[in-house]
């Protein structure tokens, strides 16, 4: 199914903002490469004057472990939609969402302004799900190991389960 492709596939902010729902500030992946049908390299950033942030160990501005986690579903997100010919079959149809997180280690703590590289290796495990491994780094040095699984969810299921949204809320 890869051989349907050519890589690597570039994307920046703008062809990233394209394949995910994210708006705002937690679209947080700024550029990402498609090496493989399962292998992606992402960077991400936080700006120090998030409002997310401000209030997370004032004076020693960490991102949040959650965010790393966020973080790492975006790029496998993204990378599985435009490099998985599977996952972009169902683009429009179907949702990837977060439904697990197996393993993190956090090895240091990232700071706002520092460029996080995320390399991303994703295994399908069925026609709906993959399992995700990543491993983030600040230069050369190792910052967090993450693992989770991400499931492409009918995008019907998502609203029909959903609350209704209050009043002059926006569904992206």
């Amino acid at each position: 199914m890869a051989s349907l492709l050519s890589y690597p596939i570039e994307l920046d902010a703008q062809a990233i903002e394209e394949v995910l729902p994210h708006r705002g500030e937690i679209l947080c992946v700024r550029r990402i490469t498609v090496l493989d049908f399962n292998h992606y390299v992402g960077h991400v950033i936080w700006a120090r004057d998030l409002p997310i942030l401000q209030g997370h160990f004032p004076g020693m501005p960490m991102v949040p472990g959650a965010l790393l986690i966020e973080a790492v579903a975006q790029v496998a997100g993204a990378g599985m939609l435009v490099g998985d010919v599977l996952a972009r079959s169902m683009r429009g149809s179907h949702v990837g969402v977060l439904a697990g997180v197996r393993k993190c280690s956090f090895k240091r703590p990232v700071q706002c302004d520092e460029w996080v590289r995320i390399e991303v290796r994703s295994r399908q495990m069925s026609a709906t799900a993959a399992a995700i491994s990543a491993q983030l780094q600040i230069g050369a040095e190792e910052v967090a190991g993450i693992e989770i699984l991400l499931v492409n969810t009918p995008r019907t299921v998502l609203i029909d389960t959903l609350p209704a949204a209050p009043r002059g809320a926006e569904m992206g």
